[in-house]
């Protein structure tokens, strides 16, 4: 069966599906143009860089770490030196944590020193190792700086500080005061001094303590006088009375107080009524800026160990002092005799290595 259409749908064109655009455009689009035309807008244009100067670039200096780098330090000791030997000198691993905080501890007392710095050793009580620590730390300064470092034996009673180095020659203070005038040179002054293996020198007192007595404070000044000119650092033992006659001229030249203190309970004591004193005679800022030693230091724990907690030790002493180190007990100190830093045990070489740090934190100039 076969369908007839009747009808043909509108052509595509005769649909008329899009109107006219031209009966769409906005009024505004063809309205005429303003006599003077649209505003021109100008945007603001940054200056020319200036031209630069025709310079050739710096070369750098052909340096040996610039061009070789910085080659790694052979061990000294532990068990990177023992592997460094075994390996026939082929694993090299450099230097420990603990050889590393050493030298930057040697860099910070071998800081560069102008003038003259006067450090007092100080203690109320005997017996608690004041001279042992001048001997040691003027040691230590002497050991790693390339200036002259000297200790002097300020005790009326017959000090024992000229017992820590050799003894080179028999004079005493009392020599170097009578000879003062002469004295032009620093060959002049090693005449009185003792050196020690570290290149310490320790002016020794009277050995007689009828004439030590007279050690008055213009003798001291006198001394200082003189030793200043030669030496960057000059420590000085005091005795264990404040009221002596030496004694107002050394608080009052001193730079840097230490105080030194054992870790027993009278020892503290005797540390602290030092402090006291100095508080109520006008030393205030001298305690202030004071650092306070706890010597001989034995373990808590073990056979022959200390009962005394030495954490309020220390806690009491920093409340009122700028600095508070402990020394550990060594057996080469608790000799008495001529002080050899290679002897000591590596905890109290670098416990005292510290303390010479924290003392050239206090030269002038220093951050």
């Amino acid at each position: 069966m076969r369908l007839i259409r009747t009808s043909e749908p509108p052509s595509f064109r005769a649909q008329q599906r899009f109107s006219d655009p031209s009966l769409a455009i906005p009024p505004e689009w063809t309205a005429p143009t303003p006599p003077h035309g649209m505003p021109v807008v100008t945007l603001p244009t940054r200056p020319a860089p200036a031209p630069e100067p025709d310079v050739a670039a710096p070369f750098l200096d052909p340096s040996t770490v610039a061009l070789l780098g910085q080659p790694k330090r052979t061990p000294t000791a532990g068990w990177r030196r023992w592997l460094y030997l075994a390996s026939g000198t082929l694993v090299n691993l450099g230097e420990g944590p603990r050889a590393l905080r050493r030298d930057e501890l040697a860099a910070q007392a071998s800081r560069p020193l102008r003038g003259c710095y006067r450090i007092a050793m100080l203690s109320l009580k005997g017996g608690v190792g004041k001279t042992t620590i001048t001997a040691t730390l003027g040691a230590t300064f002497a050991s790693v700086r390339g200036d002259r470092v000297i200790a002097v034996d300020a005790n009326p009673d017959r000090g024992t500080l000229s017992q820590k180095v050799p003894l080179e020659t028999p004079s005493t203070v009392r020599h170097l005061l009578r000879d003062a005038e002469g004295i032009t040179s620093y060959g002049d002054v090693r005449h009185y001094t003792s050196q020690g293996p570290s290149r310490l020198e320790v002016l020794a007192s009277e050995s007689d303590p009828a004439v030590s007595e007279a050690f008055s404070s213009d003798d001291y000044a006198r001394t200082l006088e003189v030793l200043e000119r030669f030496y960057s650092l000059v420590l000085t033992d005091c005795g264990t009375g404040m009221l002596h006659s030496a004694m107002s001229a050394v608080l009052s030249n001193a730079d840097a107080l230490i105080v030194v203190s054992s870790g027993s309970v009278d020892g503290a004591r005797s540390a602290s009524a030092t402090l006291d004193w100095l508080d109520a005679h006008g030393y205030q800022q001298l305690v202030l800026n004071s650092i306070a030693v706890v010597n001989a230091v034995r373990p808590q724990s073990g056979r022959g160990g200390s009962r005394v907690d030495q954490g309020k030790v220390v806690d009491h002493f920093s409340r009122r002092c700028k600095a508070v180190l402990q020394v550990p007990f060594d057996p080469h100190l608790e000799e008495g005799a001529e002080i050899s830093l290679e002897r000591l045990k590596p905890e109290t070489r670098e416990a005292v290595m510290e303390l010479a740090a924290v003392v050239a934190s206090g030269f002038p100039g220093a951050q």
